[in-house]
């Protein structure tokens, strides 16, 4: 057993006064001594942390008892060290950025496609009536994806439904959504069952419970998680790197930030080149002002 867990969570819910909440979550993560992310709004919470076993029992126990937030699956990581440096709450107006903010057309609290299970969604997932569709964005799914799986060119989550506009085509199959935790899917499935389509379904806690119940089968690559560890191994049964080094094309898994502040693109990034490159992608980004210092990780803390 490893000393610190990590924790990925979230729950769509509508909380009543979500700023009044939002202040005293964060002097209950301060007073017991987390470290993460934590979104807050009307619309529910999202969040990411990491702790002591203890710390984080008393931070699900907290969740769990509440009326409106208990429920929550959690996928929970045993890791060496805390996956991030510090604590940072914010209220947002969404948990998740996608802009589909009008409970009219989009509200995961009453209309989402239809949650499969792990084991559920791998006996889907080949048969000829369906698509498997990758709703996050381009960087986290050149990192890895499930096998044939359908993606999508965009930088950003709110981007999706304009780029939704050109699944029209699939509106007669099924259409199993993914992403990384399951968040994303809560929307994406409820905005594209608005558009028309009759059979939408979503993976059940995201490709990080499918790793863990199913071992990753299938998922060729890494997964892109949004805190130091930035790309973890997945599939224990049929592994696949498919990630490729931006500068010299070397099979690899190592995800960065670009050093330079300004660009700080996400890419892979090969350890060799990392040092030559001094965690940039480009000579230029090397010689701009705001270039961070690399120390071989490429993740820095946006705050």
């Amino acid at each position: 057993m490893k000393p610190y867990r990590t924790l990925l969570y979230y729950k769509y819910a509508r909380i009543p006064n979500a700023e009044l909440f939002y202040e005293e979550h964060l002097a209950f993560c301060e007073r017991i001594g987390i470290v993460g992310r934590i979104i807050i709004a009307d619309e529910g919470i999202n969040g990411t942390i990491s702790g002591t076993v203890v710390q984080c029992q008393k931070y699900m126990d907290r969740l769990n008892n509440d009326l409106i937030l208990n429920g929550i699956d959690f996928k929970i990581d045993e890791v060496d060290e805390p996956s991030f440096a510090a604590l940072h709450v914010r209220y947002k107006p969404e948990i998740v950025n996608s802009g589909l903010r009008d409970p009219k057309v989009v509200d995961p609290t009453k209309k989402t496609g239809k949650h499969l299970e792990p084991a559920e969604f791998a006996a889907m997932k080949d048969r000829e009536d369906v698509v498997v569709l990758d709703v996050r964005s381009k960087y986290e799914h050149e990192l890895g994806r499930f096998h044939n799986a359908l993606t999508l060119d965009i930088d950003n989550f709110r981007e999706f439904p304009e780029k939704a506009k050109e699944l029209e085509n699939l509106k007669g199959k099924k259409v199993l959504t993914y992403c990384t935790g399951g968040i994303k899917c809560e929307k994406a499935s409820a905005f594209l069952l608005a558009q028309g389509f009759e059979e939408v379904y979503q993976l059940h806690g995201g490709i990080v419970k499918y790793g863990k119940e199913m071992q990753g089968k299938d998922f060729e690559g890494n997964c892109y998680v949004f805190d130091k560890r930035v790309s973890v191994p997945l599939n224990t049964v049929n592994p696949k790197v498919i990630s490729k080094c931006k500068i010299c094309g070397t099979a690899s898994t190592h995800m960065v930030n670009c050093a330079n502040a300004d660009c700080n693109e996400h890419f892979v990034l090969c350890e060799a080149c990392g040092w030559k490159m001094d965690g940039c992608c480009s000579e230029s980004c090397m010689e701009a002002p705001a270039k961070r210092e690399y120390d071989g990780s490429g993740y820095y803390s946006r705050y």
